[in-house]
């Protein structure tokens, strides 16, 4: 069996079984060229041309670097201009890269995508920012996602600054006569502080002073003539700052460590004892509470019934709307007997029930009557019509009640079939008797009282 290969393959493609029934095919050294459509075809007769297609796609991974600026850093006073700190860069990939950074820095990061002609593609970030104290030492990382793979690389800044200069020694307590006390001059610079000078501020340096490189030693007893304003100035080769301390001489040395150790103490008991006396009011004021209620228990429990709260409302299907038989008073007579007879029967004590009922044409009158009559009166009452359901009804039903007054603390709790309805329910008119005529009877009915 022949096989043939064409110019741009040789050397790079090989059939691997060359036969009728395996046409497989190798590629050595893939180039972006060798991307295409591929058709493997048999010629076959009497049947003709078969053929198969697949896509093949090129994939180029790319080469990730990161370097940081040649130019140096220089924080100055006022400078706003934002500079470049570092470049990372992701080259000849396909697809492309995406590249980000991770720092703590307050800078901000530009893109760029370049498309090759081989159909790659390179992807550059730069990152800028302005130069200060806080940069200096921060680092600064790039990485670099490319289908699952995962570059990093970092750098340290190294900004430099002026000198930032303090004066340490002056603890506040330099009084007369102490001895061994000096300044010395604290700088934070990059690159470090080449040289100091020390000045007394509108005046020249005591004669007792020694200066040894960035300390101002002082010999001899501390003196009044000590005191002043000392300036220290430290130089690099970015700038020179300078700082100063003042300096106070007394008399006698300041109490130290002591006092404020007893304030803290002392602090802490008030605090202590503040938390205690709350506490304790509060248990007070709670335990205060609980005994009043249980004995304004104990003294609703002692009460006489007249002088007991309003008990509870009675359920609803409790609740009596209207008469029935049961509640009525049946008193049976002969029919011709004088009515002293009827006045002379024994009253039922009344008993006046607070409870709740339902609103009904008697309380709805008794509301309205209630700011003018405080007091609960019996009078002659009347129950309407005569009620068909009495045993007798030849008799005539008269229900009376005489006027009597009774203290309330006198009244007995004994419950009268009556004693849901209101006594004063004819406020104006008193010993009144209404009588009914016999059950059947149309003639013109006489009671005995308009007889005589």
């Amino acid at each position: 069996m022949g096989v043939s290969i064409l110019s741009p393959y040789k050397g790079r493609v090989k059939f691997l079984s060359p036969s009728f029934q395996d046409g497989t095919i190798q590629l050595f050294r893939l180039q972006l060229d060798d991307e295409g459509v591929y058709i493997c075809e048999f010629a076959t007769f009497p049947t003709g041309n078969r053929e198969s297609q697949l896509n093949l796609t090129v994939l180029a991974k790319p080469n990730n670097w990161m370097e940081g600026t040649t130019r140096p850093l220089i924080a100055r006073v006022g400078m706003t201009e934002k500079i470049l700190v570092a470049t990372c860069t992701s080259s000849n990939g396909k697809p492309s890269s995406s590249v980000t950074w991770d720092t703590t820095l307050k800078g901000a990061a530009e893109f760029q995508e370049i498309h090759n002609t081989n159909g790659t593609i390179t992807v550059i970030s730069r990152y800028r920012l302005v130069p200060s104290r806080e940069a200096h030492r921060q680092q600064l990382t790039c990485i670099v996602n490319y289908r699952g793979d995962r570059f990093t690389d970092s750098i340290t800044l190294n900004v430099q600054y002026e000198p930032e200069v303090t004066i340490e020694g002056f603890d506040g307590n330099w009084f007369l006569n102490r001895k061994d006390v000096k300044l010395t001059c604290k700088s934070d610079a990059n690159p470090p502080a080449t040289s100091y000078q020390w000045k007394l501020l509108n005046g020249s340096l005591p004669e007792n002073v020694e200066i040894q490189n960035n300390t101002l030693f002082f010999k001899g007893p501390v003196s009044h003539s000590l005191a002043g304003t000392y300036i220290c100035e430290a130089t690099n080769t970015i700038g020179t700052r300078s700082g100063l301390v003042e300096v106070n001489v007394t008399d006698k040395p300041l109490p130290q460590g002591a006092p404020g150790d007893l304030i803290g103490i002392v602090g802490g008991v008030v605090a202590a004892v503040l938390l205690i006396g709350v506490a304790v009011t509060v248990l007070i004021v709670y335990r205060r509470q609980q005994k009043s209620r249980s004995e304004t228990d104990n003294d609703l429990t002692d009460l006489p019934p007249s002088h007991k709260p309003i008990p509870p409302p009675k359920r609803k299907l409790e609740m009596k709307t209207h008469l029935t038989a049961e509640d009525i008073q049946v008193v049976h007579l002969d029919n011709m007997k004088h009515e002293e007879e009827i006045q002379k029967l024994p009253l039922q004590t009344l008993y006046y029930d607070l409870a709740t009922t339902e609103p009904s044409a008697y309380t709805d009158r008794l509301n309205e009557d209630q700011g003018l009559h405080r007091r609960y009166e019996p009078e002659w009452t009347t129950f309407g019509k005569c009620h068909s359901a009495v045993p007798d009804a030849r008799d005539r039903l008269t229900c009376c009640y005489s006027r009597q007054e009774q203290p309330l603390e006198k009244i007995s709790p004994v419950y009268n079939p009556l004693s849901y309805l209101p006594e004063d329910l004819y406020p104006y008119h008193a010993d009144v008797s209404i009588c009914c005529p016999p059950p059947g009877s149309r003639a013109p009915h006489i009671c005995p009282k308009e007889q005589a």
